[in-house]
């Protein structure tokens, strides 16, 4: 029995379409307490009453609602009368407050039509927007001229062309077509937009830790390669960017498992566990490196780019796009002519570059190998990617945190060995 149902159902709602108004209500007064202006409609007594008439008009004719739509022309043309009056005034104003009013004098429907999370979903949403017109407003003076054109790059990339794209085989027994290539270039630009997204306008003044982490989200590899270089130039704080590569890595595993559930859910279901086993494992080698040398830890130093980078470049997308039908080419005769031990093989190779292609390929492919053959080389793959980030972070580091990456990458290393022999 729900909780609600010891009270009569119309002083329930009574009590909810109130409560709702008023917090709304409440909502507005704040609004204009931080403005010192005079509000445009009304506030808390207003915005109640504007709940509680549409709850009263709408119980008198639930079936027709012609007394409520009445009711809610005559609050209308209030509110436009008011509007007037504010445009003539102050030569321009927003219609924020009218829109409030009106959804508020929908409350009463709302509550006795519908499940109570949507009321309550309304109300929560209006509550934020309210509250954070100031915080829109310098959001959207941080965001440049070419911001909207990426997103639209992307939106055109994610919705129109991908689904237009046929699903044909370009060439006959291998899994190849327009549209797998083109959706693993979409997930793979999806990862770097994000990651984008996140550093500039929700971490902009983030640390060293966290360019690592949100590095690690698009490649894991070059995010290794800048902090090791960039470490080269630090003289305070040298052992974050250790912390920080270690991170990126930890992040790889968390990328894969993603991939994981978008191409394959049914080896998500088997092997989830491995990839959070070593999300874990590095994360703790990461921050067991941070603790360790906290006392060489100062004020957190900031990595600034010199410039903001397009996440959308083609260039880049053709790139991977290449590197996709390769490996699927490669991958597949390598299969047809030496199995699995092939395989296996192969992946250690290509762990040189990034592995995310050969990756994606494998886990969209439908090859005549076990799940747990396929398991096997994507794990091969990143210790083979691991170890040439760890040749990369040694040699374009200081040699002060040499031995530190190199007993942390170890470590990494010989874990994902430690699973690959259970798993053979």
């Amino acid at each position: 029995m729900n909780y609600l149902d010891i009270f009569p159902k119309d002083l329930t709602n009574f009590v909810l379409v109130a409560l709702f108004s008023l917090l709304i209500g409440l909502s507005q007064r704040k609004r204009y307490m931080k403005k010192e202006e005079t509000p445009d409609f009304g506030t808390d007594r207003t915005f109640t009453l504007i709940g509680i008439l549409g709850y009263i008009l709408y119980i008198l004719d639930p079936d027709n609602l012609s007394t409520f739509l009445c009711g809610g022309l005559a609050i209308l043309v209030l509110l436009g009368i008011n509007y007037i009056h504010k445009m003539l005034r102050y030569n321009g104003t927003g219609i924020t407050a009218i829109m409030t009013s009106l959804i508020t004098y929908c409350l009463g429907p709302l509550v006795y039509t519908q499940k109570l999370w949507i009321p309550i979903l309304v109300v929560v949403t209006i509550l934020v927007l309210t509250e954070m017109k100031e915080r829109f407003i310098n959001f959207t003076e941080k965001i440049n001229d070419l911001e909207f054109i990426n997103f639209a790059k992307f939106m055109a990339i994610c919705g129109v062309i991908l689904p237009i794209l046929p699903q044909e085989e370009i060439v006959k027994d291998i899994n190849i077509t327009p549209y797998n290539i083109w959706l693993s270039t979409v997930i793979i630009s999806g990862f770097s937009y994000i990651s984008y997204l996140l550093k500039k306008y929700v971490f902009n003044n983030s640390g060293i830790i966290v360019t690592g982490i949100l590095g690690g989200i698009y490649s894991s590899t070059a995010t290794c390669v800048i902090l090791a270089k960039k470490s080269q130039e630090a003289n305070e704080s040298l052992y974050q960017y250790i912390t920080a590569i270690f991170c990126a890595i930890a992040m790889m595993y968390v990328k894969f498992l993603i991939l994981l559930g978008i191409f394959n859910t049914e080896l998500l279901h088997s092997y989830w566990h491995l990839f959070l086993l070593m999300f874990f494992i590095t994360a703790s080698v990461a921050f067991g490196m941070f603790y360790y040398y906290k006392n060489y830890k100062t004020p957190t130093e900031h990595i600034q780019e010199e410039e903001d980078k397009n996440p959308l470049e083609f260039k880049v997308a053709l790139i991977f796009a290449a590197l996709f039908i390769l490996f699927t080419f490669v991958t597949h005769y390598t299969i047809l002519y030496f199995g699995s031990d092939g395989l296996r093989t192969l992946s250690l190779i290509v762990g040189i570059s990034d592995p995310a292609p050969f990756i994606i390929n494998l886990l969209q492919a439908k090859y005549a190998v076990t799940s747990t053959t396929i398991i096997i080389a994507m794990f091969q793959a990143i210790i083979s990617n691991n170890i040439v980030k760890m040749g990369y972070g040694i040699a374009f580091s200081k040699k002060k945190i040499a031995k530190p990456l190199l007993i942390g990458f170890s470590i990494i290393t010989a874990s994902n060995i430690i699973l690959l022999t259970f798993l053979i």
